[in-house]
């Protein structure tokens, strides 16, 4: 099943690092994943979300307000 992964950000680097964890997570273990990026501030008001970046899986907030590793990723997309 595709899971659905959403991050919020209004693309600072914060943002932009987090996207490229993800990207590179996704491709390195060949995980069937849509990676969609929320820029608009009003979207992201719709999660109760402050502070950015976030992370969404299938609509379920797991990271905000800072960048995680690599393994931390592995381990919420299994």
């Amino acid at each position: 099943m595709t899971k659905v992964i959403k991050i919020l950000g209004t693309g600072c680097p914060k943002c932009q690092s987090m996207t490229g964890v993800v990207k590179d997570v996704v491709s390195e273990n060949n995980i069937d994943a849509t990676i969609e990026k929320v820029e608009d501030v009003m979207e992201i008001m719709k999660f109760n979300v402050l502070t950015t970046p976030a992370l969404v899986i299938d609509d379920v907030i797991t990271i905000k307000g800072r960048i995680p590793s690599k393994n931390e990723v592995l381990a919420l997309l299994n």
